[in-house]
């Protein structure tokens, strides 16, 4: 039986090294949105060599720890493997998982590849463990980066009922305790259409701009202590046929970041109080998300000296309906960059913390969260 002691100086560098090892194949393995089938397969490869049983769907691969008990809370550890496609910056081969000057560089290694290692390393060294107070889903999902329909959300019913999650994420291991929700709205001013040379039609440009000037005006009330305000953006327009037709239609977009001091339905009932315009949003599944700053895992967090802030940026947090915290190795700065990378120490200290972080919580009675 294994006891509850932090993991050995020999273990941590198995886990290490497994993980490297692991992280570079994912790298050299195309995994774009959608296209994941091939990593997938390695992550379940990756179980089944260290002892683990694990489930698939699409290309969502998750497994249970070894005791997993129903009456018992259960926590989800979960990162994606899909990554962007690289853009026309990259000096290097995104594929070829260099490593130089005690750098990893690699399509993935950042966003979010050396957290989803970090994680699967760490619920390695628990798997086996008896006598834990929680139970463990590591679940490594598919089409974060276009917050598909095909990921997470799709497993969610198959994992039962969770208590709180750990999302890996590039925090630099600090603790992001609130993400900011996305609304994307589709705006249309009507009026109506006339010649230019005369004095005739309803300007639908017109008609939009007093709407965006709203927009650009209004602040919401309330404050989010981590988040900040809500900020609204109009980020397209699009009006008219031809230089001397008066248009009766124009289109524009809002970008909408939510804080966790509003749900969508208050946001979108706001906008539609206050502006002429038709107001339809694309979709309502990504919402603002965090936990209680006095919950048993930011505490823990904040025992090993771990800093607490809000996420300005979506990722599949948005999508749990339960308590979750963001944290991993890594930094959000280099997502989506050319010659991405991530430190070596960055992916060794991630597993130690993660380890850490998670000993506080596995042998303590503090349910749920």
């Amino acid at each position: 039986m294994k006891e509850n002691i932090p993991a050995t100086t020999e273990d941590t560098e198995l886990l290490y090294q497994k993980a490297l090892a692991l992280l570079q194949t994912l790298i050299r393995t195309p995994s774009f949105s959608r296209e994941e089938e091939k990593t997938a397969d390695l992550i379940k490869a990756f179980f089944a060599e260290n002892g683990i049983v694990c489930e698939r769907k699409s290309h969502n691969v998750w497994a249970r720890n070894k005791f997993f008990d129903p009456a018992l809370p259960t926590i989800l550890l979960n990162s994606h493997h899909d990554t962007v496609k690289p853009n026309a910056g990259w000096q290097r081969d995104p594929f070829a998982a260099t490593i130089e000057d005690g750098k990893l560089y690699g399509l993935g290694s950042n966003d979010a590849g050396g957290c989803l290692v970090a994680l699967l390393a760490t619920f390695l060294h628990i798997y086996d463990r008896p006598g834990l107070h929680y139970n463990l889903i590591m679940a490594a999902t598919a089409e974060e980066e276009i917050s598909g329909t095909q990921g997470l959300e799709l497993i969610l019913p198959k994992l039962g009922e969770i208590a709180f999650a750990v999302v890996g994420e590039p925090t630099q291991m600090q603790m992001a305790v609130a993400e900011k929700g996305l609304l994307v709205l589709d705006c249309v001013a009507y009026g109506k259409a006339g010649h230019a040379a005369r004095d005739e039609g309803e300007n639908a440009i017109l008609k939009a701009l007093q709407d965006i000037n709203w927009f650009q005006a209004y602040d919401f009330p309330k404050v989010s202590e981590f988040l900040g305000p809500v900020k609204m953006s109009v980020t397209q327009i699009k009006a008219g046929t031809q230089h001397n037709v008066v248009p009766d239609r124009c289109e524009f977009t809002v970008d909408v970041r939510v804080t966790d001091s509003y749900t969508h339905e208050e946001i979108l009932a706001t906008i539609r109080a206050n502006v002429g315009s038709e107001v339809t949003p694309r979709s309502m599944r990504l919402r603002p998300s965090g936990i209680a700053k006095d919950a048993p895992l930011v505490q823990a967090g904040l025992a090993l000296g771990l800093q607490m802030y809000g996420s300005p940026t979506t990722s599949d947090q948005a999508l749990l309906p339960v308590p979750s915290l963001k944290i991993g190795p890594g930094n959000s700065a280099r997502s989506h960059t050319a010659d991405e990378f991530i430190y070596l120490h960055e992916l060794k200290n991630g597993i130690e913390t993660y380890q850490k972080l998670l000993n506080q919580l596995l042998y303590s009675l503090n349910y749920p969260c």
